[in-house]
């Protein structure tokens, strides 16, 4: 059993950023997924797939690993590149390329 440690990603349908300031936890699916052949849907037997634990910090996630005994990996969050944009510059002179609609 591996646990994933995390921050989530910002939702991609709205531009807030609710729920990526804490850190989550997720196991590693230990059965693959199976298609129920009458009605088609997904399933697994496999109850840890639905198991998600949140926290503050890092390493309040982490101790909990180490104080149940679960082996875990810690993905680091990466930085998303924000540039300052003003309306202005659409119509700057140092465009390189033509503005248009």
């Amino acid at each position: 059993m591996t646990a994933r440690i995390f921050k989530p990603a910002k939702n991609a349908m709205q531009s807030g950023r609710a729920k990526t300031k804490e850190w989550q936890l997720d196991y590693e699916p230990e059965q693959p997924r199976t298609v129920e052949p009458l009605m088609g849907w997904t399933s697994s037997s496999d109850m840890k797939q639905q198991l998600t634990l949140h926290f503050d910090t890092k390493e309040e996630a982490v101790a909990y690993c180490e104080r149940k005994g679960i082996a875990y990996q810690v993905i680091e969050p990466k930085d998303s590149a924000h540039r300052q944009v003003a309306y202005a510059d659409n119509f700057a002179f140092r465009r390189w390329e033509p503005w248009t609609h």
